[in-house]
């Protein structure tokens, strides 16, 4: 699984003229399930997710976590949303391939699977709609933007 994570200020996610999701500080996390990947791949990442250090400390260095935020008085927000095409693949031409990225019934299900784990592990988390057309409002806090990809759990 892979995931692209914006530091934001603030996010939304609006899908036919309504906010579906909404956040203010915290993390704008774009996901993406490839053909192969499980659950095991999403807890990963998850978990990784969860410990990236990139939200500044008292002397102004990226050396807290979004969950560390929620000690720090600030609830940080994760926003979620699902996002194929983080999956293309344009070695072939100018018009991507999205082969790699999973079936939409295991991508949906994926996806589900991380955000009810996000929810269980964190207080503030937002999401788009699996497979809608949605327009995604954010202020990059920084920028910060920062790509993961977990591997095969073996």
């Amino acid at each position: 699984m892979l995931a692209l994570v914006q530091r934001v200020s603030r996010a939304r996610v609006v899908v036919d003229g309504a906010t579906t999701g909404q956040i203010g500080a915290g993390l704008l996390v774009l996901v993406c399930a490839e053909q192969g990947d499980t659950e095991a791949q999403a807890d990963k990442l998850l978990a990784k997710l969860l410990k990236l250090r990139i939200f500044s400390d008292a002397q102004g260095k990226m050396n807290l976590s979004v969950q560390d935020l929620d000690g720090a008085g600030t609830q940080g927000g994760l926003l979620i949303v699902s996002q194929f095409t983080l999956a293309a693949d344009t070695s072939g031409g100018n018009r991507p391939s999205f082969t790699n990225a999973a079936a939409p019934a295991d991508g949906r299900r994926l996806y589900e699977h991380f955000v009810a784990k996000a929810r269980a592990a964190h207080p503030v988390v937002q999401t788009g709609v699996f497979a809608a057309d949605m327009q995604v409002e954010l202020v990059n806090d920084g920028p910060v933007t920062i790509p993961l990809r977990v591997a095969p759990v073996l």
